[in-house]
């Protein structure tokens, strides 16, 4: 990767990353065959093990070819830029394993529904499913990778583009308008 150095190297590097927005497989693959050893590097200043850093460059490199169309080259360098996605997706990976896990130990706690339950689960599910689809479509897919798929409110940042603790607000605004209007569904029946 010696030529990336050079003003020759980074032009070709950003003519790949372009390339590869375009959807060009080939330009992708090169890409990935010129920087997969400086990459490697960079995952492995923040995870020493040889497992994860080949889950996270994985990771880096799904970013990268679905971020490719958004790089610019008079912002930064291919190199810089590649090497931020990779760094951040290993300090997420990082940051996932050391989160506190009080609300999943929570949900466990929560007792699973027996036949002589007072609630009516069978209910609840169309009601609930009525109130989500009822959302826009960017809160459906926010609840959708935050508590379906388990994507980290890190991650959930970085794709919409706004600080975590936005993500945060929305989630819980959103959910508070599921509970809502679920509530507002069952008043309606009952009344």
């Amino acid at each position: 990767m010696g030529t990336a150095s050079t003003a020759e190297g980074r032009d070709h590097l950003s003519f790949l990353i372009a390339r590869a927005g375009d959807g060009d497989d080939a330009a992708f693959s090169e890409l990935y065959a010129l920087t997969s050893r400086k990459m490697r590097k960079t995952a492995r200043t923040v995870c020493a093990s040889g497992t994860e850093v080949e889950d996270i460059l994985q990771d880096a490199y799904l970013k990268i070819w679905r971020n490719a169309p958004n790089f610019d080259p008079d912002r930064s360098s291919p190199i810089s830029w590649m090497s931020v996605i990779v760094r951040n997706t290993a300090i997420d990976t990082f940051r996932l394993k050391t989160l506190p896990t009080t609300d999943l130990d929570l949900a466990l706690l929560v007792p699973e529904p027996t036949p002589d339950s007072d609630f009516d689960y069978d209910r609840a599910r169309p009601i609930a499913a009525t109130a989500i689809r009822q959302l826009p479509d960017d809160r459906q897919a926010l609840l959708s990778l935050a508590y379906i798929e388990g994507e980290s409110r890190q991650s959930l940042s970085e794709r919409f583009g706004v600080p975590v603790g936005t993500i945060k607000t929305w989630l819980r605004r959103t959910l508070e308008t599921v509970r809502s209007d679920c509530a507002a569904f069952e008043a309606q029946a009952a009344g």
